[in-house]
């Protein structure tokens, strides 16, 4: 069984395969595959390659959820969360070690989308003032931007892409420079495709210009190492239930210190985020936790928790290696089968594969794919504009292996793929 709260630090094994006796035994960090499919135990239903939608808990996360649940229902809600305020509070200190951040710069919130409204809101736009995005952000992000010029008056303005696919570097530190942009804001991993974007490329611009920087890192929390100090970045927001392996219903916004100082705070401020010192003022937080509501899922809290000390104690870059070799497999299987075209770009590649198959349409694939056991989404040009136009598709089938997948199950995927391009 898996520990329910390791965090060793990051002195980690890499992903690696060793002979044992006559089987091979793949590890990630210090367990084995095997193991870590012992401790989740929708792999024994289906074989999941949908962790980009939601990763499958390990039982740790799930009791996590489950203890404080049954607390809650013995001694109240609020007592609970009194109960297991220490608890709690670790929680904080686990999600910042992913990103090599401090406790008081994460606030927990409702989901990734909150996160970013909350961090959207804190900027002080203006009619004129410009958004520079790219043409992968998430379906999501850019209808805020649009709303907000609506309702602000602002430009949206797009990144130049490079001829691998994603924003190119120094093309857009050229635009942040001669647009002095309030805002800069880039998805790590877009949902759409493979893609990884090189959001560490642009803080330097960004601070030259004074602008502020938004990281959406929904899809590359959990599957890769992050390090905000890295990237650059003023805000990062992100969700529990992807490559994380956490609860649905739980998500997180980093704040730099940066921002914290120079008072930015969200539009609707609550009595979680400020005292009210007087009948016409209010006094926000010191930290992060001024983006934070009142109203709180301290039960995901806990479990969102518990899957970043699991991602720790595996560690990130054994993380990735085995997530994104698994996606290269799928990728080269998919590429050698007649009638599907994938269509993932960039430079760096995740572990997220997206393919086009001929003759089908999108729902008919995944309810037959589901038939036959696979876990899988589509994603549609709605949801990427710019991307499925330039690629000439209108929908993709989305595969999203973890490292608890094995090379049988990305293998039977292929495999159904062939028998359904017939």
């Amino acid at each position: 069984m898996l520990p329910p709260s390791t965090d060793p630090g990051s002195s980690h094994k890499s992903s690696e395969a060793r002979e044992e006796g006559e089987g091979r035994m793949v590890q990630v960090g210090p367990y084995t595959v095997d193991e870590l499919r012992a401790e989740t135990r929708g792999c024994s239903e289906r074989i999941h390659l949908n962790n980009a939608g939601a990763g499958l808990m390990p039982n740790t996360v799930v009791q996590a959820i489950r203890d404080h649940i049954e607390l809650e229902a013995r001694i109240g809600g609020y007592e609970a969360s009194d109960h297991r305020g220490e608890a709690i509070d670790a929680c904080y200190m686990a999600v910042g070690r992913l990103l090599a951040a401090a406790p008081s710069s994460i606030a927990f919130v409702e989901n990734a989308t909150v996160a970013y409204a909350q961090a959207l809101s804190a900027i002080p736009f203006q009619a004129g003032d410009a958004v520079v995005t790219s043409q992968n952000d998430y379906i999501s992000n850019q209808i805020m931007f649009l709303a907000l010029t609506r309702r602000y008056g602002i430009e949206v303005v797009r990144a130049p892409e490079h001829p691998d696919g994603g924003f190119d570097p120094e093309g857009t530190c050229r635009l942040i420079r001669s647009r002095e942009p309030v805002l800069v804001a880039m998805t790590h991993i877009p949902t759409n495709s493979g893609l990884v974007q090189p959001v560490g490329t642009l803080a330097e611009a960004c601070r030259e210009v004074g602008a502020w920087y938004l990281v959406d890192a929904c899809q590359s929390l959990g599957q890769m190492p992050l390090d905000v100090d890295e990237i650059g970045c003023d805000f990062l927001s992100a969700t529990s239930r992807k490559f994380l392996r956490g609860p649905r219903g739980a998500g997180f916004l980093y704040i730099s210190e940066r921002a914290l100082d120079a008072g930015l705070e969200p539009l609707y401020v609550d009595m979680r985020g400020a005292d009210w010192t007087g009948p016409d003022t209010y006094e926000p937080r010191p930290t992060a936790r001024r983006f934070e509501n009142w109203e709180f899922a301290y039960a995901l809290v806990l479990g969102t928790g518990e899957a970043a000390r699991l991602a720790r104690s595996l560690g990130l870059d054994a993380i990735r290696a085995r997530s994104w070799a698994l996606a290269a497999e799928a990728r080269e299987g998919l590429s050698a089968v007649g009638g599907a075209t994938v269509l993932d770009r960039g430079a760096q590649r995740s572990a997220i594969v997206t393919a086009h198959l001929a003759g089908w349409s999108p729902e008919e694939l995944h309810q037959e794919l589901f038939r036959r056991g696979f876990n899988t989404s589509v994603t549609r040009r709605e949801y990427a504009q710019i991307d499925f136009a330039e690629k000439g598709f209108d929908w993709a089938i989305r595969l999203s292996p973890h490292y608890y997948n094995t090379e049988d199950e990305v293998s039977a995927f292929v495999a159904a793929i062939a028998d359904l391009s017939r």
